[in-house]
């Protein structure tokens, strides 16, 4: 048995709706995926996919608080379809790439907004603004085998019981076979890999206290409160 200097961390893991874990290895986000919040962000809406990660132990699961990071004052939440990959793969075609997928969540990609804003501007990195610690809550993954691959339905996000957020699965520029088979291309994805696949409209700020509720119809809810 190898000899560590200090005991390895525990797993991250995602409960699965019908019993059992899943481990996550990485986490995959696509940045503007839907059409108006493009247009809120001001950027062009015919990009091409591209991506940033998050480290796995930002997930957050079991309805458990988020704490308010440091260093930002506009703290903003994201609600977004999340993909669970089971099969390894890499240069995955699109007509194949549903096969690679085990399942689906509903999630939040937690942003510092102000610093990602100072990040653009700077032409930096956005890790400090999305990849921080507790910055992704995700609640239970349900199996593809039991919900199909949802291609349309409705995704919204309420803080304290008044809608934010509201879009279709449908209004996503690149759909989850094309994102999956996109981002293959940059790296190999494996088993235990999450893709976050983007946001709608409605992008907004949280303070201390708030609730925060996440609905993708057919796939599941994602519940925090503000710490």
């Amino acid at each position: 048995m190898a000899d560590f200097l200090f005991e390895p961390h525990a797993p991250v893991s995602i409960p699965i709706a019908r019993g059992g874990l899943y481990a996550v290895r990485r986490v995959y986000c696509v940045g503007r995926n839907y059409a108006e919040h493009i247009r809120e962000m001001g950027n062009d809406v015919r990009d091409p996919p591209f991506f940033f990660a998050k480290p796995a132990d930002a997930v957050v699961v079991g309805g458990a608080a988020t704490p308010y990071p440091p260093k930002t004052d506009d703290f903003q939440h994201e609600v977004e379809l999340v993909v669970a990959i089971g099969k390894d793969g890499s240069d995955i075609a699109p007509e194949d790439a549903l096969d690679h997928v085990y399942g689906y969540a509903c999630g939040l990609d937690m942003t510092r907004r102000d610093l990602q804003a100072i990040a653009k501007k700077a032409g930096r990195p956005w890790e400090m603004a999305k990849g921080f610690d507790h910055s992704a809550p995700i609640g239970t993954i349900e199996p593809a085998s039991a919900i199909g691959h949802p291609a349309t339905g409705k995704i919204t996000l309420s803080v304290n019981g008044t809608e934010r957020q509201s879009g279709d699965l449908g209004d996503q520029i690149w759909s989850v076979a094309e994102t999956i088979a996109f981002l293959s291309q940059f790296v190999t994805l494996k088993a235990g890999d999450i893709i976050m696949t983007g946001t709608p409209a409605g992008v907004g700020a949280v303070v201390k206290g708030d609730v925060i509720e996440g609905r993708i119809e057919g796939v599941g809810t994602v519940r925090t409160v503000i710490d």
